[in-house]
């Protein structure tokens, strides 16, 4: 038998119209029958590392050339994406049109198997270049392979033997595709793994990647590798750049110090730019000349200010989202000159979820309808729900109250144990957060303060025994909910008439109580992880202090201040560069009350502290209030102000009154029990409205 002479190959020619593809020298349908038509499947990776217009037309010739006389390519499909993307996401790629590809398109993978499943497609059978040219991983490659089979069409590889009749699939030649489908999708693993471990020596190199951060020039060193080197290749550290480096400490000691948000620490900056230069874009057309937002929060984000080389902080692949923190990679330790330090990037980094929904400057809100403000707005939150409480003034007296939504809060675990409305006075915060700041943070007496405070905190045992009882209580709840569903699923299984035909349920009185115990085993399921969650946050106290912790006591003033007196923008001031927390429980009846001493903003501190020296006792100042229409005790003057009061009261006479009282009753601690709670950096104290105890912290802080 005479052997088909080959199809001669030459250049191709433009696109002819009513055919997909049209070559010089290659016959058509015109010219010799076509037996099998055949769609073309190409791909290329990336649009950066490799060339579409040289990658695609020579998968399509090798296609073209391993084709059997009478198949004839009519159709051709092509991506520039990654193989790897999962399947759903196949497709959606617009790279290919960055690109002048000289090969018309008539659409993606996607688009392919789409037209497979039609009556009317244009083609029997695809042939792609190589087997991992549909997908980089096994499960993709083989699911694309079977449906394409499930609609009769054969998928073929220009590398491989194309097999036709009844028993074109033959053993063989599935096991050697299947094996280098393993292997394809092992090379890209491996090269990925390479190339991640590469990238951790680089980073623990103290080599930068990408643009320097602001307030860092690139100092460029020669590359190491010769070929490289000759090529006016180098590698880059970072080096201080003075004039910015001391506008990146600057808005790390505002937004540590007065808490304020990314736009006021922009208008701060913007108000000297000479001093404080704007960042400057990758693209100059894109610079605004100014301090925004958006820059302020990318310097506060960024940790390579702590010295430390950090990489992997955004997926390049994936629309330049950030990364969760925890995937990021540092370096083992810093590689070049610090502008903040770890503890106060540590420090800054939650001040954004403490002040979150509230703004940052004193006075009345701009909202029309305001009428007075309130000092410890934002400071005061509720302790069975952990929601901020809100001012409000009845009859002149202020209040601070909180009062859940049931239409939004009703789904809650804690709305349950919720009063319907919980009011607390603002004149008994007051005096409390400043016979705290009096006696354990300005006091004569502090140290002692918290050295029995540290005393107290490692002989008491009431903390733990109490956390011990509630995981062991969550831990009945939880058992006792698994044997429930335990149970339900038994009666789904062994049916609800049995083999006795009289007390068999009909088909829909079945159904109806099927479906009422999967409702009740999906609803204790529910239940069972709110507990299991709850049972995760509980943690056991730990009590621990670092050595040098009352030193930073000792830095601070000694200040005899009666806060009452003290303006409001210096108060909000105060309170927030010390991170005043204040926590009100209605069912123990106590306050709770905690600030932080960073040592790495301790001389910050001392500087907001000094703007209370004229109403300091010890130097003889004034102790009149310099505003006496507004009153920070509650809105009334000396002359008018009540002697007495009651914490949980409110106007009215309303449900928030005391337990089992008939009014209000002496002002004096809401519980005479002083307890310390603490975790691993914080540790706070619980008591009525005088003092609370300062103590040390794990990192090097002091907190109360």
């Amino acid at each position: 038998m005479a052997a088909t002479p080959p199809v001669p190959r030459s250049s191709w020619a433009p696109p002819v119209p009513g055919r997909p593809w049209a070559t010089d020298g290659i016959p058509d349908a015109a010219s010799l029958p076509v037996t099998v038509p055949v769609a073309w499947l190409g791909r290329t990776s990336t649009e950066d590392a490799q060339d579409p217009t040289l990658s695609l037309p020579r998968q399509l010739r090798n296609a073209r050339a391993a084709l059997p006389p009478g198949w004839v390519i009519v159709a051709h499909f092509y991506d520039v994406e990654s193989g790897r993307k999962e399947l759903h996401e196949r497709g959606n790629s617009v790279a290919h049109q960055n690109f002048k590809i000289p090969i018309p398109r008539d659409g993606s993978v996607a688009d392919l198997l789409e037209e497979a499943q039609r009556p009317d497609r244009r083609f029997a059978a695809v042939i792609c270049e190589s087997i991992e040219r549909v997908a980089r991983r096994t499960y993709f490659g083989t699911k694309i392979e079977y449906e394409l089979e499930q609609a009769g069409v054969a998928l073929c590889a220009a590398d491989e033997p194309i097999v036709t009749g009844p028993r074109a699939k033959r053993a063989t030649p599935t096991l050697t595709r299947r094996v280098k489908q393993a292997v394809s999708e092992w090379y890209v693993l491996q090269m990925l793994e390479l190339s991640w471990d590469g990238f951790i020596e680089h980073v623990s190199q103290g080599w930068n990647v990408g643009k320097p951060p602001y307030g860092y020039l690139a100092e460029k060193v020669p590359h190491p590798v010769p070929a490289r080197r000759a090529e006016g290749r180098t590698k880059h550290r970072l080096i201080p750049d003075p004039p910015r480096a001391a506008a990146v400490t600057y808005i790390f000691q505002l937004r540590g110090l007065d808490k304020l948000g990314y736009d006021a620490i922009a208008d701060r900056l913007n108000l000297d730019i000479a001093v404080y230069p704007p960042p400057e874009p990758t693209r100059p057309d894109a610079a605004l000349g100014r301090w925004s937002g958006s820059a302020v929060r990318e310097i506060l984000r960024n940790p390579k200010y702590t010295g430390y080389q950090v990489w992997n902080r955004r997926a390049t692949k994936k629309g330049g989202r950030n990364n969760d923190p925890k995937d990021w990679v540092w370096s083992p330790r810093p590689t070049h000159e610090p502008l903040v330090t770890k503890e106060l990037f540590d420090a800054v980094s939650t001040v954004g979820r403490k002040r979150r929904g509230s703004r940052t400057t004193h006075g009345v809100n701009a909202h029309p309808a305001t009428k007075r403000s309130y000092v410890l707005r934002s400071y005061v939150s509720c302790d069975i729900c952990d929601r901020r409480m809100f001012g409000k003034t009845r009859h002149q007296i202020s209040y601070y109250a909180c009062q859940p939504d049931p239409n939004e809060h009703r789904d809650q675990a804690w709305f349950a144990d919720h009063p319907k409305s919980l009011w607390i006075r603002e004149e008994i915060l007051i005096a409390s957060v400043s016979g705290f700041f009096a006696t354990r943070i300005f006091g004569l007496d502090r140290r002692s303060h918290l050295t029995a405070s540290l005393e107290a905190a490692r002989s008491a045992d009431d903390a733990g025994d109490r956390i011990a009882k509630e995981r062991a209580a969550l831990e009945r709840a939880i058992s006792a909910i698994g044997h429930r569903q335990a149970r339900l699923i038994r009666t789904l299984a062994d049916g609800f008439g049995g083999d006795d035909a009289a007390n068999a349920l009909d088909p829909r009185q079945e159904k109806q109580f099927r479906d009422a115990i999967r409702q009740e085993h999906a609803a204790l399921g529910a239940q069972r992880e709110q507990l299991a969650d709850q049972l995760a946050q509980l943690q056991m106290p730990k009590q621990e202090a670092r050595p040098g912790t009352a030193a930073l006591l000792d830095a601070l003033p000694c200040l005899d201040v009666d806060l009452a007196l003290v303006p409001e923008e210096i108060q909000r001031r105060l309170y927030g560069a010390f991170g005043l927390e204040v926590r009100y429980s209605r069912p123990r009846e106590e306050l709770t009350l905690r600030v932080t001493i960073p040592g790495c903003l301790v001389d910050g501190l001392v500087s907001v502290t000094r703007e209370l020296d004229p109403w300091n006792k010890r130097s003889g100042a004034r102790t009149e209030v310099l505003a006496p229409d507004h009153d920070t005790r509650g809105g009334q003057t000396r002359q008018n102000r009540r002697s007495r009061s009651h914490a949980l009261s409110a106007p009215g006479r309303i449900r928030t009154c005391a337990h089992g009282s008939g009014g209000p009753v002496a002002i004096g601690p809401l519980c005479r029990s002083e307890r310390c709670r603490s975790t691993e950096s914080v540790c706070s104290s619980t008591s009525g409205p005088r003092a609370s105890g300062v103590h040390g912290s794990a990192d090097g802080s002091v907190l109360a």
